[in-house]
């Protein structure tokens, strides 16, 4: 069943109790979900091709709104902006089908246990032939690709957040927005984290493809003027590749991150959280898997 909200944008639907192969990277986005079983937990609203003028493109955008957030209307809730929004919610719209990372689900425990504080996570679909180019801050010379995180940034900035503030209740500032994803995905999330610490004070950098344009985001870090004041999560799991050589790269690759943060001034253990998932793939299921100390070392109650 689904539901129209008074706004003509927002559909309200199921309100309901490493490296891969470059074509992974490539084509990260969602195929056809007719006949799939939706799998989608608590508040869940949809605007549907929401346009940027800036990129001049149309993607879906998913909100999970979390308990109580109808029943109290004045309070205001702090925001998680993700990116690849098709694979976090909903099996029947993930790229491998089924296979999401869970993230209402785990939100939703989390946030009745009081182990984070209830929180809107937006999800922010790709848009397929775009992703690579959206999530990488220059262009790779090997595969001649990438290099439009700067205007994909804007368009968070200057277009969706502010949609995003104007429709809920949010809590606007810095201090309460934080920005995640995987894989290219991560990468992007800490590259505009660390760009916008005026606008995101909370990173997650879960798997991320560091390897992109000879490392490019390490010597990122290296050159920041200074340390700024945002709170990140970085993992990597010790089996994200094709074979043990691919796999030991990434997590070098990992490690070279969180000691390059480290060395600009980030505290492990404090504002900087660096975690190796034994075992893990590079893949939903696993980053479902750690989703939950994700969410609780970035929101805590």
């Amino acid at each position: 069943m689904c539901v129209l909200n008074q706004n003509p944008m927002v559909v309200t639907i199921f309100k309901v109790p490493v490296l891969l192969p470059l074509i992974l990277f490539f084509s990260l986005t969602n195929i056809s979900a007719q006949q799939r079983t939706h799998t989608l937990t608590g508040d869940i609203r949809y605007h549907k091709n929401f346009h940027s003028k800036l990129l001049n493109n149309d993607r879906d955008v998913i909100v999970y709104l979390p308990p109580g957030y109808e029943t109290n209307k004045s309070k205001h809730f702090p925001v998680f902006y993700m990116h690849d929004g098709q694979n976090l919610f909903d099996g029947a719209t993930s790229f491998i089908p089924g296979q999401e990372w869970k993230v209402d689900e785990t939100a939703q425990s989390l946030i009745n246990e009081h182990k984070i504080e209830p929180l809107i996570i937006v999800g922010i679909y790709n848009t397929g032939k775009d992703r690579v180019n959206e999530y990488t801050p220059n262009q790779d010379a090997k595969y001649k690709a990438g290099g439009s995180a700067d205007l994909y940034g804007r368009m968070l900035v200057e277009e969706l957040k502010p949609f995003i503030d104007q429709t809920y209740r949010t809590k606007s500032d810095a201090a309460h927005t934080g920005l995640g994803g995987s894989s290219l995905g991560g990468l992007v999330s800490l590259y505009l984290g660390l760009k916008y610490p005026n606008v995101f004070s909370r990173v997650a950098v879960i798997s991320p493809s560091v390897w992109w344009s000879d490392k490019q985001i390490v010597h990122f870090v290296e050159q920041l003027p200074k340390k700024t004041s945002t709170r990140i999560w970085l993992d990597i799991g010790t089996k994200e590749g094709r074979d043990a050589q691919e796999a030991s790269n990434s997590v070098n690759d990992a490690r070279l991150l969180n000691q390059t943060l480290i060395k600009k001034g980030w505290r492990s253990g404090k504002d900087l959280k660096y975690y190796e998932a034994s075992d893990a793939e590079h893949n939903e299921r696993a980053w479902a898997a750690r989703t939950d100390q994700i969410l609780k070392f970035l929101f805590p109650e």
